[in-house]
């Protein structure tokens, strides 16, 4: 099975969190050499910003760069990822005009519409932990949010 992760996803496999232990658990995403575990380039930069923020020291730094090495990285220079992106910011803060459900606008964080446009375009679901992704379920993604 195929899986792009989410930064927060990510953070908690870096940190050996319980999360992890149980998504290892549930999923078998690092441990199953069947899985193939995507991130999209956007949680690269985003987990680099973190560590730098943080002050992580040379062998913590070090540690992370061979952790990301395991990943496949997608682009974001990819047209089809790009239009999509439009489209998902467009849905997320354009309530429908014909729209009887409780569906309200929402200003989505740049990264997360990359991220989710990303697990849109190459169709595989997105591991996160985050609620702001909850709209987007059915709709443009197929979203796995884990709760903490």
């Amino acid at each position: 099975m195929r899986y792009l992760l989410d930064t927060n996803i990510l953070l908690n496999y870096i940190r050996k969190s319980p999360l992890s232990q149980q998504l290892e658990k549930d999923y078998e995403l690092l441990s199953n050499p069947n899985n193939s575990v995507v991130i999209s380039v956007v949680t690269k930069g985003e987990i680099k910003s973190l560590a730098g923020r943080n002050n992580w020291g040379e062998r913590k730094l070090e540690l992370l760069e061979t952790f990301l090495d395991e990943f496949l990285v997608a682009s974001i220079n990819v047209d089809t990822i790009v239009e999509k992106y439009a489209e998902i910011d467009i849905f997320s803060q354009t309530k429908p005009d014909n729209s009887t459900d409780r569906f309200t606008a929402r200003n989505m964080g740049k990264n997360d519409i990359w991220i989710a446009a990303t697990a849109a375009v190459l169709n595989i679901p997105l591991i996160t932990t985050d609620k702001d992704f909850d709209h987007l379920e059915n709709t443009h993604l197929n979203l796995i949010r884990i709760t903490q």
